[in-house]
């Protein structure tokens, strides 16, 4: 990044005199949600807005904390840099921090709304990036995502963030270390480290929802009942939100790892070219994760389907079995209604009835009640009813 600040001009390369070495994945971000600009709150001193504000160099950082108005005048004179980290910031507070350094008003505007997508943007000497550090928060299976926008000049950085995340707070507690490996700073350098920390907690947590993967897979295809696609759907939409913070990144990143972005020096490249490297590889997994995701859920609504299909098949073999049971009632029932019919009738206890004298008129009437019960059971049963 080229400058010319009081008559003082500076190659590009003297901005990456050391970057921060690369850490494992065991160093990830941790972040909740960016929130949206919190709304004015009236009589706030800016001070308590700025979570520190200290001058960076001759490979370490001068004690104790400057005060805004003497950051700028540090800046205009330092062969180093200066950071100024803003949390949770209001419009107004950023403004008076952009006014003192005639930040970009495009860039400020975006700071300041939050909910922008990972970027890297060029206002004359100044680079503006957007990152979006994430958590998994396991318990929930949630992806919660921070906010960090980043204004790095020739001798200044100020940093806003949204949400919580100890991202910036890491990379500060490195360059206050003074670490043998951390012999020069530069504000490149804490581009990358930052860069890094950032990649790193997509890293674990891309891990994470490989581990609740490998569970809704087990549940899937096991002899569980269980219906799993409510919590499906509910994991492939936070790997939504997650490929959203992390795509964009990608493009961002390659400008820094091709030698596009102005001040980047070769030996810088090999840096960014590692963390474009990570970025691309949570971005394979992500697409890879989402379409086994796709697959499982297909699997498991099939499984419910079948599930629907065989309580089906229980409930017509009920209701088969009820509607024999019932043409056995009804049969007996026909039966049975024959010598109630006849009884009936001869129970009328009326005095002109001729077969009430009949001295056979009792056993011709049982032999027809015989008879007719015989004839109507051998109906029945040929017919399948009893």
């Amino acid at each position: 990044m080229a400058a010319e600040r009081d008559g003082d001009r500076r190659r590009p390369g003297d901005l990456v005199r050391g970057l921060l070495p690369r850490r494992t994945n065991a160093g990830a971000a941790t972040a909740r949600p960016a929130v949206e600009a919190p709304a004015a709150v009236p009589h706030r001193d800016l001070e308590s807005v700025i979570g520190d504000c200290a001058l960076y160099e001759d490979g370490g950082r001068r004690p104790g904390r400057l005060p805004l108005p003497e950051a700028r005048e540090a800046a205009s004179t330092t062969s180093g840099f200066v950071w100024i980290g803003l949390q949770q910031p209001t419009p107004g507070e950023v403004e008076a921090v952009a006014r003192e350094f005639a930040l970009p008003p495009l860039a400020v505007e975006d700071a300041v709304k939050a909910h922008q997508r990972p970027k890297l943007e060029f206002y004359g000497d100044v680079l503006f990036a957007v990152l979006k550090p994430v958590r998994y928060v396991d318990h929930e299976e949630v992806v919660e995502i921070a906010e960090i926008a980043m204004f790095i000049g020739p001798t200044f950085v100020v940093t806003v963030r949204h949400g919580e995340s100890d991202v910036l707070s890491r990379v500060r507690e490195e360059l206050d270390s003074c670490s043998a490996a951390l012999m020069e700073h530069s504000a490149t350098g804490l581009l990358h480290r930052t860069l890094d920390l950032v990649v790193d907690g997509y890293e674990e947590t891309l891990g994470y929802i490989d581990e609740d993967m490998d569970q809704i897979e087990s549940q899937v295809f096991s002899a569980s009942t269980e219906d799993n696609s409510e919590r499906i759907y509910k994991l492939k939409r936070e790997i939504a939100e997650f490929r959203r913070a992390v795509l964009p990144l990608g493009l961002a990143v390659q400008r820094l790892a091709d030698g596009h972005v102005p001040g980047i020096s070769d030996e810088a490249l090999h840096y960014f070219r590692d963390v474009h490297d990570h970025v691309l590889r949570t971005a394979d997994g992500i697409e890879g994760h989402d379409r086994l995701l796709s697959d499982i859920l297909q699997a498991d609504l099939a499984q419910v389907a079948v599930r629907q299909s065989e309580i089906a098949v229980r409930q017509n073999e009920i209701a088969v079995r009820q509607n024999e049971d019932m043409r056995k009632i009804s049969a007996w029932a026909a039966i049975a209604l024959v010598p109630t019919a006849i009884a009936g009738i001869y129970g009328m206890n009326f005095d002109n009835m001729p077969e009430l004298r009949w001295q056979y008129g009792y056993y011709v009437v049982v032999g027809i009640i015989v008879t007719a019960c015989v004839v109507l059971h051998r109906l029945f049963r040929r017919n399948g009813w009893l």
